[in-house]
């Protein structure tokens, strides 16, 4: 559904007026279209200490991206700072002292991001600097306005192991995720693609709830990267997922991913295996608990996290999965946040994430395969256009972007979570929402 208002501020009575009411005013997003694949401009990079361990390599990473890296400019696209070397709070100091003369020239639509390190349980000072820039991204996040975007990513080993991350940051499929940390590696990270605007190339994916919305959205990037995709949905589905499979020449594959044996018909239905599983179906059943039958708890639990349950476990066994395979479920803010009348959803999306957690590091370790999660916000679908109005107003604004996501921001984030770098975590697409934030 079109964010009128979003339209209305674009204009020049729209900002005139929303101006003078102090109503919030989000700047057009910039994503990926074919026209304009990358994000255009320079790069500045900054090191507020001598000791970083990526002084060598990091400006070698960076020159590889699209953007130009250069010692100074007066309108930067994007700021990068290595705060990776930050151990006490006289370090921290140089962040601010690096980042407050250039914060406010960064251009529409920029990029802010800090590199930091994960805080040692050894060192108490190390760990209060490192976490202190956790609450500087998410805070600097909420400041810049006019599209512009901040994160924090933690590395962990070698900076070639933050490869896919920064380039993914760095460029338009980011647009929607915002006041995030992010932590990379120790992931089993592929080798770089041959082809970075084919990163997926000759490998397989099954996007299950593909029909349509958000697993459609996944289906098609996927696509655009050089996956060959099998689209899941259920048999009612058919005519839609038959003609999405032949647009993008995939394979359908009609099936109820609650059957009991949907584990063995998804591996009998791909003999050689498949390298990336998109756990993207679920459903809502929306009732306050007192109100709530057992049968609606009961069908969501089986859809949106039974079904990634089982259906994840058996492919692991199977070895259907590869080494070196990459596992997508859909989370949710409701998971983190909770939402009134969604006890049965919000449990769903809540379990999503404990799976990750917990079953990312043992399938890396016994199967070389990672485990992570989208956790997307107020997204713009035909669910959230049956939202009452001023509902649906509240949750397009309450982010620091101000506007709501579209199923291409969420569907750019699972592409780039199934190219590798990152294992056991849940990513949010929201806008950084001020609901669980």
């Amino acid at each position: 559904m079109a964010d009128r208002y979003l339209t209305f501020t674009a204009t020049g009575p729209g900002r005139f007026l929303t101006r003078r009411l102090g109503l919030p005013q989000p700047t057009p997003l910039r994503r990926w279209t074919e026209e304009h694949p990358t994000l255009t401009g320079d790069l500045i990079l900054l090191t507020p200490t001598t000791t970083s361990p990526y002084t060598t390599d990091l400006p070698t990473l960076l020159t590889s991206t699209p953007l130009k890296l250069t010692p100074t400019t007066p309108h930067p696209k994007a700021v990068v700072l290595d705060a990776t070397a930050v151990t006490d709070t006289r370090t921290l100091t140089e962040v601010y002292a690096a980042l407050h003369p250039v914060v406010r020239t960064v251009a529409d639509n920029g990029r802010v991001l800090v590199l930091g390190s994960p805080p040692d349980p050894a060192d108490h000072h190390q760990a209060a600097a490192q976490q202190a820039l956790e609450g500087f991204i998410r805070s600097l996040a909420k400041e810049l306005g006019r599209g512009r975007t901040a994160n924090l990513v933690r590395v962990t080993g070698p900076i070639a192991t933050a490869d896919s991350t920064l380039r993914f940051l760095l460029s338009p499929k980011s647009a929607y995720i915002t006041g995030q940390l992010i932590e990379t590696g120790p992931a089993e990270t592929l080798a770089a693609p041959a082809d970075r605007d084919r990163p997926l190339a000759g490998r397989t994916a099954l996007v299950t709830g593909a029909a349509r919305g958000i697993g459609a959205a996944v289906a098609e990037v996927l696509t655009r990267d050089g996956a060959r995709v099998t689209l899941l949905d259920v048999p009612s589905a058919h005519p839609d997922l038959t003609h999405l499979a032949d647009r993008l020449g995939g394979t359908a594959l009609p099936l109820d991913i609650t059957a009991p044996d949907a584990g063995e018909q998804i591996a009998a239905a791909l003999p050689d295996g498949l390298d990336i599983l998109v756990h993207n179906a679920g459903i809502t059943r929306d009732r306050k608990l007192a109100n709530m039958a057992r049968d609606r708890w009961t069908s969501v639990l089986d859809v949106n996290l039974t079904s990634v349950l089982t259906v994840t476990d058996t492919l692991l066994k199977t070895g259907t999965i590869h080494r070196g395979g990459r596992v997508v479920a859909t989370a949710s803010i409701a998971g983190i946040a909770g939402n009134a009348g969604q006890t049965n959803y919000a449990a769903s999306k809540a379990g999503i994430i404990g799976l990750v957690r917990s079953l990312g590091p043992r399938a890396l370790a016994e199967h070389g395969v990672t485990v992570n999660a989208v956790a997307p916000g107020f997204i713009e679908t035909k669910m959230t256009a049956a939202v009452p109005l001023l509902i649906r107003e509240a949750g397009r604004r309450m982010n620091s972007l101000s506007q709501g996501g579209l199923p291409v921001d969420v569907a750019e984030t699972t592409s780039w979570l199934a190219q590798g770098g990152l294992n056991a975590q849940t990513i949010r697409v929201c806008g950084q929402s001020l609901l669980g934030a």
